[in-house]
């Protein structure tokens, strides 16, 4: 590993102005250069913002994940959140604390830039400049990244958990446990990162359903949605409390991506249901509306139904293929437990 004069702050942030000028949007006014960014959004449009934490150990292992997935799912994780309110995108503000040596080592550079062409290449994509942000020494000797994503939605049209009511039916977006698969290779001894093109890695390059989500508000489809960040059975159960109802899903219909089905079928039925990061959108829409089987593009399955709250019926019920019913516990991510630690 070559070590090289460190970077300094100076220089550091003018090489991540450098790359951020090719992002444009026409509702950011000024972005990195000044104290604070300016955006301009439009006046019949409410602001909608959201921020999530990229922890090194947590939520991705430096010598395990090539830094471009680390900077791409840094920012899709924003972006999701996003398209389960049917907003666009205006800007991104990323605050990056490094470890003080990846600034004085060739390695150390290679990664940070490679994380931030990731970040670019998404964010272009979607219209998501990054616009300003901050940069520190990391104490711990790990990255940590927050991203904070600001979208924009027309007032008071914005999807919510609560909008959803008995009667109503369950859609999910693509696949599910498709993440949680290409994790366990990820992990498994003698992984290697080579360069892989991004498409048809939903851990390492998922897809944020941005498209999707804004349809859903415009063709005002849906009455409530979520993304699936924490694991189906959790962010169903989102939806549940918000919106004080309870769900019944068909376990035959649930789509199961390819690379889980390569594990046993109750593995790969955990996967869909538990195993998170798929970053697919779920959503409930009224039983009168005609829900079509693919929106930009993305396949749409029905999986279930919303039923009124009982207090002798489970919180969410699982129907398996021969009409064998089982509750269903909310068992995806959750922080400040034992399952929520990758490393």
């Amino acid at each position: 590993m070559r070590k090289m004069q460190p970077l300094g702050e100076i220089r550091f942030i003018e090489q991540i102005r450098r790359g951020s000028a090719l992002s444009k949007n026409s509702a950011v006014e000024l972005g990195i250069g000044d104290d604070c960014a300016i955006l301009r959004p439009d006046p019949n449009y409410e602001i909608l913002v959201t921020t999530d934490f990229s922890l090194e150990g947590r939520h991705f292992v430096r010598n395990r994940h090539p830094s471009q997935s680390v900077g791409h799912r840094c920012l899709a994780r924003g972006l999701s959140d996003l398209a389960a309110m049917g907003a666009k995108p205006v800007a991104a503000f990323l605050s990056l604390a490094v470890p003080s040596s990846m600034l004085s080592t060739k390695r150390g550079l290679d990664w940070i830039d490679r994380f931030f062409v990731g970040l670019h290449r998404l964010g272009d994509l979607h219209r998501a400049p990054l616009a300003g942000g901050d940069t520190a020494e990391s104490p711990s000797g790990r990255v940590l990244a927050d991203i904070v994503l600001v979208g924009s939605a027309p007032r008071g049209r914005s999807l919510r958990r609560s909008g959803a009511r008995a009667g109503d039916v369950l859609y999910v977006t693509g696949a599910l446990g498709g993440a949680a698969a290409e994790l366990e290779r990820v992990l498994m001894p003698g992984f290697r990162m080579r360069p892989i093109d991004i498409t048809g890695h939903p851990h390492l390059f998922p897809e944020p359903r941005l498209a999707v989500g804004q349809a859903l508000l415009r063709r005002r489809l849906a009455t409530a949605a979520i993304d699936i960040s924490d694991g189906l059975s959790t962010d169903l159960a989102h939806i549940c409390r918000a919106s004080k109802v309870r769900a019944e899903i068909e376990e035959a219909l649930l789509p199961i991506h390819a690379l889980a089905k390569q594990f046993a079928s109750a593995k790969a039925l955990h996967a869909a249901l538990h195993g998170g990061e798929d970053y697919e959108l779920l959503f409930a829409a009224s039983p009168s509306v005609r829900v079509p089987r693919r929106i930009a593009g993305v396949p749409i399955t029905r999986i279930g139904l919303l039923k009124a709250r009982n207090s002798r019926q489970p919180f969410i019920t699982l129907i398996d293929a021969n009409g064998g019913r089982r509750p269903l516990e909310p068992a995806g991510w959750e922080h400040f437990s034992s399952r929520s630690f990758m490393v």
